[in-house]
């Protein structure tokens, strides 16, 4: 008998981890905003960069000896941690503040606030901080901003603008960095393909 109610509580407290680790996540984010949004964005885009690679590694079959690149993890993880947690952060409290839900055709101003201000601009650091940690130099970040910002921001168009209108307008202000950090697991992994 006592195994059977062991396996009871085993599976019990397995389904309250998700409760707890939820719980202790609400907590930082109400007590430490901004340093909690960093360390998910860090999290989830070296996550995204490793998934990339695992990817690509099984794409090219012919060469499986390729070891994971670790600094690829890395660098998405400092970009994550020190721009898109608390870039995110501040500007979707700016934006909750500048337009705020009541304001007649929020929805669609906010929308094209993100889409066509903020998104040009975050791609731009994003190549900018790449080719920084990566250890190019300017007229490397010329060519790649000259090659791949005009399909990424296309692509970013497509991809993100349903998903940043669900994020500015449904989900709860403290919620929004993680959600986007969650679509931006795909984001990510497209981002990193264009890099090879």
């Amino acid at each position: 008998m006592a195994p059977a109610a062991s396996k009871l509580r085993a599976e019990a407290d397995l389904g309250a981890f998700p409760r707890r680790a939820l719980a202790h996540y609400l907590r930082l984010l109400r007590l430490y905003p901004v340093l909690t949004k960093a360390a998910t964005s860090g999290f989830l885009s070296a996550l995204g960069n490793f998934l990339a690679q695992l990817i690509e590694k099984k794409q090219e079959k012919e060469n499986c000896s390729q070891k994971l690149d670790v600094r690829g993890p890395l660098r998405y993880a400092i970009y994550g941690f020190f721009f898109t947690g608390p870039l995110g952060h501040f500007f979707y409290l700016f934006m909750e503040h500048w337009i705020p839900p009541e304001a007649p055709l929020a929805g669609v101003t906010r929308l094209l606030l993100d889409r066509l201000l903020f998104a040009p601009a975050f791609l731009t650091l994003f190549f900018l901080i790449m080719n920084f940690l990566e250890g190019k130099d300017t007229a490397a970040f010329a060519a790649k901003m000259k090659r791949g910002f005009w399909p990424a921001l296309q692509m970013n168009w497509r991809v993100w603008t349903p998903v940043q209108f669900i994020n500015v307008n449904y989900i709860p202000l403290q919620f929004r960095v993680l959600f986007a950090n969650v679509a931006a697991l795909f984001w990510y992994t497209y981002l990193a393909s264009l890099g090879k």
